[in-house]
């Protein structure tokens, strides 16, 4: 998310200072929180298959992955607070949201509780909403790709799933655009991404135009046995805003916290019968309970 005089980080644990050093080109300085735990160590030895393989594949999941979440309804929970110096929240943004369809089947989303914004210290941008809709959940698509350079790391285990873990950074970026950078694990069975942990880049750094992105980190669970879906996104830390005309620098410390839950397939139980016998039955709208997930904070 980015936001105007803006907000912060909260990132994973093991890479702090690899991401740090990796995303130095493209953000305004900022002050890291600690870390998670959960993560194993990191195997550098080379993949029983090619890399660009692993590639190949999970983004092809990927794909087939963006596609089945735009038939799911869920709820998705948004909070970004201000904290003062005394360690007190001193400003809050809440929203909750149902994501759904109406009866003819056309995707909406539903405000069910929004209490009013005490965000006093900064503002929520455009881009934030965004990044909120479409950034935050990252997902590296077959089509997407491209835009990409992807180095291999290793294999890793984040709770009790193996993962293959990739560094992501766009290859060039255009004016206007925003892009993902940052670090990637990739379950090694299913092959799509279980966490992302990075910043949406390029920050707006101009005086007076500040438009800034902390870094992020989202986790996924399995949640119908095939595909997995964000479920958290956390993010906290501090990022300094330069002074102008008429204005001081400051620094401001924020915290944020992203929660989808509730996940359903939207449809309808299908009944099909020939000759007065049934012959076959689609799946209705309920999806099994979660099965798997990596470690991720309560």
């Amino acid at each position: 998310m980015s936001y105007k005089r803006l907000r912060a980080p909260h990132l994973l644990p093991v890479i702090l200072v690899t991401l740090a050093a990796a995303l130095a080109p493209a953000q305004v300085s900022y002050t890291a929180m600690p870390l998670d735990q959960g993560f194993g160590k990191l195997d550098t030895s080379s993949p029983s298959v090619p890399a660009q393989q692993i590639i190949d594949n999970f983004t092809a999941k990927e794909s087939e992955f963006r596609s089945a979440m735009g038939n799911y309804t869920y709820e998705r929970s948004v909070k970004v607070e201000t904290i003062d110096d005394d360690g007190k929240v001193d400003g809050q943004y809440y929203q909750v949201t149902d994501i759904t369809f109406d009866p003819s089947g056309r995707r909406y989303e539903k405000v069910v509780f929004a209490p009013q914004n005490s965000l006093q210290r900064v503002s929520m941008s455009p881009a934030d909403f965004q990044d909120i809709e479409q950034r935050l959940p990252f997902v590296l698509t077959k089509e997407d790709v491209g835009q990409y350079d992807l180095m291999y790391l290793g294999k890793q285990q984040v709770d009790e799933v193996d993962t293959y873990v990739f560094d992501v950074k766009p290859k060039v970026m255009e004016k206007n655009k925003r892009y993902f950078q940052g670090r990637i694990w990739v379950d090694q069975k299913d092959l799509q991404i279980v966490v992302t942990n990075g910043k949406n880049v390029p920050d707006d750094t101009r005086k007076g135009h500040e438009d800034l992105s902390p870094p992020f980190t989202t986790y996924r669970e399995q949640i119908d046995g095939k595909y997995w879906f964000p479920v958290y996104t956390r993010g906290e830390g501090v990022l300094h805003f330069m002074g102008g005309n008429g204005y001081l620098s400051q620094d401001v410390h924020m915290r944020e916290t992203l929660k989808y839950a509730k996940y359903k397939r939207f449809g309808s139980t299908v009944k099909i019968t020939f000759d007065g016998q049934e012959i076959g039955q689609g799946t209705g709208n309920q999806a099994p309970p979660p099965q798997q997930q990596p470690a991720k904070p309560q």
